[in-house]
């Protein structure tokens, strides 16, 4: 299983970015999958997730600013991200699976003020 997160960069407080995840190994409508982020010193936290059957969930820091989803063709996940600010700075990975878990590389999204 192979997940491959691109899309991170340095944009201005205000700005967007949209992350991808493409997935091989794993077929992402089946499974539950979802982009987690981390900065140094903290926990890796849960930003959205969707489920095989399409159900979203957000963090309540991200909600109404960022959206989560699927491309079945493509097997690929997005995250859209508007409205960043710069407390949204820090790693974001791609994760896939509940049982067996998979995890991406990690892209750095840097949010200036």
């Amino acid at each position: 299983v192979q997940l491959v997160e691109s899309g991170g960069g340095l944009v201005q407080a205000g700005g967007s970015l949209r992350l991808s995840c493409a997935a091989s190994g794993i077929i992402a409508s089946v499974n539950t999958m979802g982009w987690y982020r981390q900065v140094p010193g903290k926990q890796r936290e849960l930003v959205a997730s969707i489920s095989s059957g399409g159900r979203t969930k957000y963090a309540d820091s991200v909600l109404g600013r960022f959206t989560i989803s699927r491309d079945n063709v493509r097997n690929t996940i997005y995250l859209q991200m508007n409205s960043l600010k710069p407390e949204d700075t820090a790693v974001y990975y791609c994760n896939a699976g509940v049982i067996d878990v998979y995890w991406g590389q990690g892209t750095q999204v840097a949010v200036s003020s």
